[in-house]
């Protein structure tokens, strides 16, 4: 009798114990979903940086929509979970440092472009808290990024017309003006419907209608970003 009470007594004890990991283990993921998503867009930055630099002009481009898409999410799940996350460092990666290389060229005027749209996207996260809740202050550099790096595939990276649009977008980064808080994911069910689109573009479609279903999709956010994409439509 007493083996039997000591062996219930010790499953009891595992079944507790196995209760208590789980609830941590489902704490842990919970805390850190957010980052890991933003880990993975800062690896889709990082790989994007190597196909530039080893000429894989598409692939380097396709990465960043990936991280594009990566970015939105990760914003939903911090929000949710209410967890910090590592957004910024992930951001200036993609859509900073690896977003500028499509515009790198021999020539010194192209690299110095190259290095004020990294300074550009720099201000843009650090200095242009708008300080209004729901509201940004200065274009997101996530979609000055898809601009660019969509204009490039469609225009077979040609240089003439990338100067003057990233002449734009860092103009549009480090503007006054107010843009909305694009939450996609905790909005209306037509803009997870645009996410959905979105991802199944980049992986189910080639690469022309994809580049201009991002570039629409980046474009509506400039010229009607109250209208459309504020979270409280």
């Amino acid at each position: 009798m007493l083996i039997l009470l000591s062996f219930f007594q010790g499953a009891n004890k595992l079944l507790l114990n196995e209760r208590a990991n789980w609830v941590h283990l489902k704490e842990f993921a919970s805390k850190n979903a957010a980052n890991a998503l933003s880990v993975a867009n800062m690896l889709m930055g990082m790989a994007s940086i190597l196909c530039s630099l080893n000429g894989h002009h598409h692939a380097s481009c396709w990465l960043v929509l990936i991280g594009y898409l990566l970015d939105l999410a990760d914003g939903a799940v911090a929000r949710m979970w209410a967890c910090a996350k590592l957004d910024d460092f992930a951001d200036f990666t993609t859509f900073g440092i690896a977003t500028s290389l499509i515009l790198r060229t021999p020539s010194l005027l192209d690299n110095i472009l190259c290095m004020l749209y990294v300074l550009s996207v720099y201000t843009r996260l650090c200095f242009f808290s708008s300080g209004i809740p729901f509201m940004y202050r200065g274009l997101p550099c996530i979609y000055s990024s898809a601009i660019l790096v969509c204009v490039s595939l469609l225009t077979g990276g040609n240089m003439a017309v990338l100067r003057i649009l990233a002449v734009a977008m860092i103009l549009f980064m480090v503007s006054q003006n107010f843009y909305p808080h694009d939450r996609v994911l905790e909005s209306q069910t037509w803009k997870k419907v645009v996410y959905i689109g979105g991802v199944a573009m980049v992986f189910c479609s080639s690469f022309p209608p994809a580049c201009v279903y991002y570039l629409l999709w980046s474009i509506s956010y400039i010229l009607f970003p109250t209208t459309l994409w504020s979270s409280k439509v």
